[in-house]
């Protein structure tokens, strides 16, 4: 698969600026057609105060709508003018639920480009979910973090592996940006003995096939305890001055993970580099 189609999720969030400028980086890396998307969602509101919404104060919020997704077009058509590549892109403002439209738009794209929550901002605010967007749209997510600017994405890249389909999936999707990288490490994270047989390492098959396509991966390998592992993949990005985490999202049943925890939320809440999540 070639990154010929990306689409970034805009927003009002400061950290939109951010994900644009990750999103134009990757499109200008690609030659691929960038689209940005806005979402206005419904006025979501308990029955018994819809019943005191007034057509003016309804009225009152689509005007407002509109004015949020005007000045989101605006600053998107402005980098993008800057860049020179405005005639390589479209701009979308569609009304609907967040995460439904975001993952229906999403199953055009080649990849999709989402922010982390901020938690300093506002619930109110829209904002789609990177790990219900994953599920939903069928596309690679790359979410960038809400703090911090990345001036490259892709350069040292940090391929978490554990041998899952979903890990399986996620080098696949990745592989147009793991073909351009000047550096590729393979993580292995074991949470259990490591293996004797040097044929049975973790990782192996997955560097040979990687070897296939061109890549020569660098190989690491820990034993942790199972609530050390987000850590440990952190911070060994951290180390290794990764500028992208490439991983499986949810290798197990969601709802079991939601109760029990689970590498991918860990992730999404504390990383500090963009992640390419695939499912």
């Amino acid at each position: 698969m070639a990154l010929k189609d990306i689409l970034v999720i805009v927003d009002e969030m400061p950290s939109a600026e951010a994900r644009i400028e990750v999103a134009l980086a990757l499109a200008a890396d690609h030659d691929a057609h960038l689209t940005g998307l806005y979402i206005s969602p419904p006025v979501n509101l308990p029955s018994y105060v819809e019943s005191f919404l007034t057509e003016e104060m309804r009225e009152s919020w689509e005007t407002e709508e509109r004015e949020r997704a005007a000045r989101a077009g605006a600053r998107f058509t402005d980098m993008l003018g800057r860049t020179g590549r405005l005639a390589r892109s479209e701009w979308r403002a569609v009304a609907g639920t967040t995460a439904e439209m975001a993952a229906t738009h999403g199953r055009y794209a080649d990849l999709v480009v989402v922010g982390q929550r901020d938690p300093e901002v506002g619930r109110d605010l829209p904002w789609v979910e990177p790990d219900a967007l994953v599920f939903a749209c069928g596309r690679p997510v790359l979410v960038v973090p809400y703090a911090g600017r990345f001036a490259t994405v892709g350069r040292r890249v940090l391929l978490g592996w554990n041998g899952s389909r979903e890990a399986a999936r996620a080098v696949a999707d990745a592989m147009p940006v793991l073909e351009r990288a000047r550096l590729v490490t393979l993580l292995a994270i074991e949470t259990a003995p490591g293996r004797d047989d040097p044929e049975d390492q973790p990782g192996l098959g997955i560097a040979r096939h990687l070897a296939h396509h061109g890549i020569t991966a660098e190989a690491a390998r820990f034993i942790c305890e199972p609530h050390e592992v987000g850590d440990t993949l952190l911070n060994y990005a951290t180390d290794l001055g990764s500028d992208l985490i490439v991983m499986g999202a949810y290798g197990q049943n969601r709802l079991r993970s939601l109760v029990l925890g689970s590498l991918t939320a860990f992730i999404l809440e504390h990383m500090t580099v963009p992640v390419l999540l695939s499912h």
